[in-house]
C-alpha cells in the first residue's frame, strides 16, 4: 500500500499507459455514439440504476471518463470504495439528503456547520425534518424515522471538533455524514472511523486554486449507487473541465495543507497575544471544543482559524477593508489567504439565536491561511488590526 503523497500523485492515472498519455485527458463530450442498441440500452439501465460505469457512457449526465478518474483518485485518498462528484458542495449535500429521504423523514444535525448547509437543512427544502442537537444528545434524540446524522468537524466557522467515533456510536444504525472540508484527507479520514458519508466542498482544498466549484461524497459502493441515481435524475453533475482542474490539484494537496498549516500556527500564536483580539479559535491553541482530539482523530491543527475582535462589527469591517496581502472574500482552502466575516456573509442566513449559541458574533473573522510568506501575512494583519 502506497503512502498518501504517492497516491495523491498517481491515483486516477491507472489507464494512462493504455491510453499512451501523461496528462489527464479531458473529455468534453455531451453524448456518445451508439454502435449497438442493445448494449446502449443495458448501459443506460446500469447508469441510471447507480452503477459506476457501463459499456457505453450514453450521455454526460450519466457518466464522463474525466469525472470518473477524479472520483477514483479522491476515493483512494479517503480510503473508500467510491466517490461521487457533484457540481458543488451543496449539490453533494442535497443528493445525500434526497437519497436518504427514501428511508424516513428525520435528520439530526450538530451545529455549527457551514451556513448554507444549515439553511438547507433548517428550511426543510429536501422534504426532511432537521432537528438541531448537541452531539451528546444524539442517542436520546434518535427516532425510528431518523435517516441521517450530519456533523462538520472542524466546524465552520468556530473550528470546534466533534468526536466522530462517539457520534457514530450514538447514532447506532443511522448513517453519519461528516463534512470534512476543513480537515481534508491529509489531516482526517472519517470513513476509517466509521462514517458512512464523507463530504467535501471540493471547491476548497481539493481544488486548491480558487478556480473550480465542485463537491464530492466518499462512501462505500452500496451508498454511492443511490447518489449517482439522484445525480443523473437531478442533473447535479460535475462538469468535466471542473473535474480536470480538481484532479490537477490533488498531487499538491498535502504540500499545500502542510505549508499553510505551518503559517497558521504562527499567526494563531501571534493573534492570541494581540490587544485587539479577545479570543482566537484554533485547535492548535486548545481554544476549541474537544481540542484533545488533535493528535488522534485529526493529525494536525489545520489551516483555518477564527478570531474575535474587541471592537465588534466596526473593527471586523475595518480589518477586512484594510488588509492588503490577504484577500477579503468568502471561501477557503486556496493557495492565497482569505479573510471573511461569518455573521454577515457565510452564516448570514443562520438563525440569530443559533449563531449566538455557537459564538458567531459580529466581531468574529474567519481566516483561511494560504502559502504566502508568514512574515508578510503577519505584517498585513498587524497593520490592519492597528
Amino acid at each position: 500500500m502506497h503512502r498518501f503523497q504517492t497516491i495523491a500523485v498517481h491515483a486516477g492515472r491507472e489507464d494512462f499507459g493504455e491510453l499512451c498519455v501523461h496528462a489527464p485527458p479531458l473529455d468534453l463530450s455531451t453524448t456518445y455514439p451508439i454502435a449497438d442498441l442493445d448494449v446502449a440500452g443495458a448501459s443506460f439501465d446500469a447508469l441510471i440504476g447507480g452503477k459506476h460505469d457501463a459499456a457505453n457512457p450514453i450521455y454526460a449526465r450519466l457518466h464522463n471518463p474525466t469525472v470518473a478518474r477524479t472520483e477514483n483518485a479522491i476515493a483512494k485518498l479517503e480510503g473508500t470504495d467510491a466517490c461521487v462528484a457533484f457540481a458543488s458542495g451543496m449539490a453533494a449535500l442535497t443528493a445525500v439528503l434526497l437519497a436518504r429521504r427514501a428511508h424516513g423523514g428525520h435528520v439530526l444535525v450538530v451545529r455549527p456547520l457551514y451556513g448554507t448547509s444549515d439553511h438547507l437543512l433548517a428550511s426543510g427544502m429536501c422534504g426532511l425534518e432537521a432537528e438541531f442537537v448537541a452531539a451528546e444528545d444524539i442517542a436520546t434524540k434518535r427516532r425510528a424515522d431518523t435517516v441521517l446524522v450530519v456533523i462538520e468537524t472542524p466546524a465552520n466557522p468556530t473550528l470546534d471538533l466533534v468526536d466522530i467515533k462517539t457520534v457514530i456510536a450514538a447514532a447506532g444504525e443511522v448513517p453519519v455524514l461528516v463534512d470534512s472540508t476543513f480537515a481534508t484527507p491529509v489531516l482526517q479520514t472519517p470513513a476509517a472511523l466509521g462514517a458512512t458519508y464523507v463530504l467535501h466542498s471540493a471547491t476548497k482544498f481539493l481544488g486548491g486554486h480558487g478556480d473550480v466549484i465542485a463537491g464530492v461524497v466518499c462512501c462505500d459502493e452500496t451508498h454511492a449507487g443511490p447518489l449517482r441515481t439522484v445525480r443523473a435524475a437531478t442533473g447535479g453533475l460535475l462538469h468535466p473541465l471542473a473535474a480536470y482542474l480538481l484532479h490537477r490539484g490533488l498531487p499538491t494537496l498535502k504540500l499545500r495543507v502542510e505549508a499553510a498549516q505551518a503559517n497558521a500556527q504562527v499567526l494563531a500564536q501571534r493573534l492570541a497575544g494581540h490587544p485587539a483580539v479577545n479570543k482566537v479559535f484554533y485547535p492548535g491553541l486548545g481554544t476549541v471544543r474537544n481540542a484533545q482530539l488533535l493528535g488522534t482523530q485529526m493529525c494536525g491543527p489545520g489551516t483555518l482559524m477564527a478570531f474575535e475582535l474587541a471592537g465588534g462589527h466596526a473593527a471586523a469591517a475595518k480589518v477586512m477593508a484594510t488588509v492588503k496581502v490577504m484577500t477579503p472574500a468568502v471561501s477557503l482552502g486556496s493557495i492565497d489567504t482569505l479573510i471573511q466575516h461569518p455573521s454577515g456573509l457565510t452564516h448570514r442566513m443562520v438563525d440569530p439565536a443559533a449563531k449566538a449559541a455557537a459564538g458567531i458574533t459580529d466581531g468574529l473573522l474567519r481566516l483561511s491561511v494560504g502559502i504566502e510568506d508568514v512574515e508578510d501575512l503577519w505584517a498585513d494583519l498587524a497593520q490592519a488590526l492597528g
